[in-house]
């Protein structure tokens, strides 16, 4: 049988008798037992900051295969030609609670992405949903506030929560997709992902296309009813967890399809809404889903901590072919997810496996907190004069954009149309569905005050007068949405 290896210190150095060093059997411990206070002190410093959003999450390795050729909309290496394979890291959460969350809880659930691409990592950010509650930045923090714990008694708090949405009329067609059975998905398995953004594509030729991107679960949508999830909960607080893991572990890889919807620059001009607006979806029957290729996870993690606590993921890690939008959600979190890594992590996350490029990058930035990248003496400024270092490469550029005749100015996003697409997905359920969503909806809502009841209750009617006298109804205040509504 092969020897064990010998213990040792965080130096390396060899343990002999893993006891704390005290003066006789009985005395007090030495100060001088540094391998029991460098266990203590390390000891205290093993979590680092949960996330604001997304703190209960779960990872799984796997591959992106290219099943279609997309080559005439992106010139990004993932998608050269057909049959090729990307590897990939996911990581799925609910958004709300925190480290300690259910998994079965009624949620929006996370579906990010980190393809390691032949051209570096393309991180592709997105929900299991294809909207969000808010079209402007301003507003997201404030909406997290409402998700997490009131500042008096540090419980989650319904009047919070519906007295923002019901004065964000925007959020409703989120609210409608959130409340209905796909609030709470069976596993991460049998949901969809959205990158919910619209993103740009750009080809070798320089031409530019608007894209959302959709991964449709080849395993099938699987809901779980409220009394289903109560049950779960009780018995297991890491049911997604362990279905997800257990799934991997004995070979039933699970599955999604990816497509994108695409949209020329003349189509966005004529949209009737705001195409880069992240409360509305694309229609299908007008931008049909075009298919990509096929993501399969097929390999656990071996450290969660590791893996997936320090996955990190941001929508500014884009590769050439991929871009952003105007979509000001967007825009800002180009900015807000990489600094919240840079608060978890330190600046030097990037170097921390799970988050690595497979080349090494090649630049000008040095340094900081657990810099450990092999640079030797080459030179940390540009431009240089000295042989074998990094330079530009122009022909990675993308092309222009029109934003010069741009009012610069902070525009009310507020007052537009946030009834239509909610009252079509309502229009889509069934009457037993419409049932189910509207009995949540009254058992949360009703947990709000009055007023904050009445003005959501109006919401609800605009998009769809049976969706509002509905909800009115389980409240005891059909009468009321009924007048204000006119």
């Amino acid at each position: 049988m092969e020897k064990p290896p010998v213990l040792t210190t965080a130096n390396g150095a060899p343990i002999g008798v893993q006891q704390a060093l005290t003066a006789g059997p009985r005395g007090p411990v030495l100060m001088q037992d540094v391998q029991l206070i460098e266990q203590m002190q390390h000891f205290n410093r093993e979590r680092i900051p949960e996330r604001p959003v997304h703190a209960k999450g779960s990872g799984a390795y796997g591959t992106f295969t290219v099943t279609r050729d997309i080559t005439r909309y992106s010139r990004a290496a993932l998608f050269a030609r057909v049959g090729q394979s990307t590897p990939v890291f996911a990581r799925f959460s609910t958004v709300a609670g925190e480290r300690g969350a259910a998994d079965a809880e009624r949620d929006v659930r996370g579906f990010a992405l980190k393809f390691y691409t032949d051209e570096g990592n393309w991180d592709l950010v997105g929900n299991n949903t294809p909207v969000f509650f808010v079209r402007d930045p301003y507003k997201f923090q404030m909406f997290i506030h409402t998700q997490k714990r009131h500042p008096k008694t540090n419980l989650r708090d319904m009047d919070m929560q519906w007295d923002f949405w019901s004065l964000c009329p925007e959020s409703l067609h989120q609210v409608t997709i959130l409340f209905s059975d796909r609030g709470i998905p069976t596993s991460y398995r049998h949901m969809h992902g959205f990158g919910s953004h619209t993103y740009s594509l750009v080809n070798a030729h320089g031409e530019r296309v608007w894209c959302k991107f959709h991964f449709r679960t080849l395993q099938g949508i699987d809901t779980i009813p409220d009394e289903d999830s109560s049950a779960i909960i009780g018995q297991d607080r890491e049911s997604h967890q362990r279905d997800l893991f257990d799934a991997i572990a004995r070979g039933d890889h699970p599955r999604w399809r990816m497509s994108i919807q695409v949209m020329t620059a003349s189509e966005a001009e004529a949209f009737r809404w705001n195409p880069f607006d992240l409360t509305k979806v694309w229609p299908h029957r007008e931008f049909p889903l075009i298919e990509v290729g096929t993501l399969e996870l097929n390999r656990n993690p071996e450290n969660y901590f590791a893996e997936v606590e320090q996955a990190a993921f941001k929508p500014s890690a884009f590769v050439p072919g991929v871009g952003p939008s105007p979509d000001k959600m967007l825009q800002a979190r180009l900015v807000s997810y990489a600094d919240a890594h840079l608060h978890r992590l330190g600046v030097n996350h990037h170097q921390v496996p799970v988050n690595a490029p497979r080349q090494s990058p090649a630049n000008y930035i040095r340094d900081g907190a657990l810099a450990m990248a092999p640079y030797g003496d080459r030179p940390n400024y540009w431009p240089n004069s000295v042989a074998g270092t990094p330079t530009p490469d122009a022909s990675y550029s993308d092309p222009a954009w029109q934003v010069a005749a741009a009012v610069a100015d902070r525009f009310d996003s507020t007052g537009q149309d946030d009834f239509t697409q909610a009252g079509d997905l309502y229009r889509l359920l069934d009457d037993s569905h419409r049932d189910r969503l509207t009995t949540r909806i009254a058992g949360a809502l009703g947990q709000a005050r009055l007023e904050v009841q009445r003005r959501q209750l109006a919401h609800f009617a605009k998009a769809d007068a049976d969706y509002g006298r509905r909800v009115a109804d389980k409240l005891g205040l059909h009468d009321r949405v009924l007048v204000e509504a006119q």
